[in-house]
């Protein structure tokens, strides 16, 4: 394993995720991604079966997305991430705006988040299309005192309503219209606790979070600024530059991530995997 920071990203050289493979070796990534948050593997030629075989080692699997379908009738889990979809509003391309090219987490306007998300590189532009994710753990760690009291039990609500308000625009079938209208706000705790490692950490963005419950419009907008501000500052952030086959495994409950859509007409495809989380925890006053 070769870790590229101090406490975010690392490489896991060896397994081929194309193979099956042994509980050991499911166990060791499980560990590298609770420790570095995201990990990367190069050279995968892996097919979207094999990818959604992969992703089950971790758990049971989400539909590809609340408004899309999936790649195909037998990979309902696989969302193409394709740039020339971009008037669907979810592909990121450079002229564009997308929620891909904005700091987030993924679907956290649902009540059960993803617990992780598995993105496979399957056509990557010659320049540009790096992906960035930030430690919201860290995030959290390094806080002053005060303000890590401020926020502890704190809870926010999270939309869909602004970044998919699009869809009411591109939608001649009126399918999308009707899957958004069923998406109501959730509430998720400010700091959440990581269900695994029992870290705390944020768990607000500037996507899809809207205001924290209970303050006035200003003192929400003040404190939620201040943390993305704090989230995706240099030392709390990787930087990917993907290659053809790459694969990407981030722990969707202790990161956020951004893609950079810096490549102009050149087109980029993804394929992503998510698997199921659980509602987020937060903290008392008292803990």
């Amino acid at each position: 394993m070769e870790p590229l920071t101090g406490t975010l990203g690392a490489i896991i050289h060896g397994p081929d995720l194309a193979q099956s493979l042994a509980d050991d070796e499911v166990a060791a990534i499980r560990s590298a991604l609770l420790a570095f948050r995201v990990v990367f593997f190069r050279d995968q030629r892996i097919t979207p079966t094999a990818q959604v075989v992969f992703a089950r080692r971790f758990g049971a699997l989400t539909p590809a997305h609340p408004l899309l379908g999936g790649l195909d009738d037998d990979h309902p889990e696989v969302l193409v991430l394709d740039s020339s979809d971009y008037p669907l509003g979810v592909g990121s391309r450079g002229n564009g705006t997308s929620y891909n090219n904005r700091w987030h987490t993924d679907v956290t306007f649902s009540e059960r988040p993803p617990m992780g998300t598995i993105l496979a590189a399957r056509q990557i532009p010659q320049r540009g299309g790096d992906t960035l994710w930030a430690d919201l753990i860290d995030a959290y760690t390094t806080l002053s005192a005060p303000i890590q009291i401020a926020i502890d039990g704190l809870t926010a609500i999270h939309s869909a309503s602004g970044t998919f308000e699009r869809f009411r625009s591109d939608d001649p079938s009126g399918d999308q219209q009707k899957r958004l209208a069923t998406l109501s706000p959730v509430q998720h705790p400010v700091v959440r606790l990581h269900p695994e490692t029992g870290e705390r950490g944020l768990f607000v963005n500037e996507t899809f979070t809207q205001s924290i419950v209970g303050l006035l419009p200003t003192e929400s907008d003040a404190i939620l600024n201040l943390l993305y501000a704090h989230t995706v500052e240099p030392e709390r952030v990787v930087r990917w530059k993907w290659r053809n086959d790459d694969v990407a495994f981030w722990d969707n409950r202790a990161t956020a991530h951004y893609a950079a859509a810096d490549y102009g007409d050149h087109r980029r495809i993804m394929h992503r995997v998510t698997v199921a989380g659980d509602r987020p925890l937060g903290i008392t006053r008292d803990d």
